[in-house]
């Protein structure tokens, strides 16, 4: 399965989304959510919104690699992730091609194990 590359940090510019604790209202003061806002206005939608598409991807592929696989969960999570990146297209520049070929690599495992889990059966 192709995994997409996540956008640098460069392309965020000073947001920081490594601690998602961080960016979780209930944990912030006033003052730190007003700082995360002012620098979200001023972030790259298109990069923003890729990277909420690396975690649906990222998502899926635990569901897909569960064991046994979550294939329900799995495509959901594939099916949140399509409707953003077809949706979309390139409008997600720079990130539209990895992503639509990492939707095409999570689509493709999922009908793998859909079939050998069919197997089984």
């Amino acid at each position: 399965m192709t995994t997409p590359d996540r956008p640098s940090d460069a392309d965020f510019g000073d947001l920081d989304f490594s601690d998602t604790d961080d960016l979780d209202p209930s944990h912030m003061d006033a003052q730190a959510l007003e700082d995360l806002r002012s620098q979200l206005k001023d972030a790259n939608p298109a990069v923003v919104i890729a990277n909420h598409c690396y975690g649906l991807f990222e998502l899926a592929a635990v569901y897909l690699s569960s064991v046994p696989p979550k294939l329900e969960e799995a495509q959901l999570a594939i099916d949140a992730l399509a409707a953003i990146v077809n949706g979309l297209g390139d409008r997600l520049a720079p990130a539209s091609t990895e992503l639509a070929d990492g939707l095409a690599s999570l689509r493709l495992a999922y009908v793998q194990l859909h079939a050998a889990t069919t197997k089984q059966d």
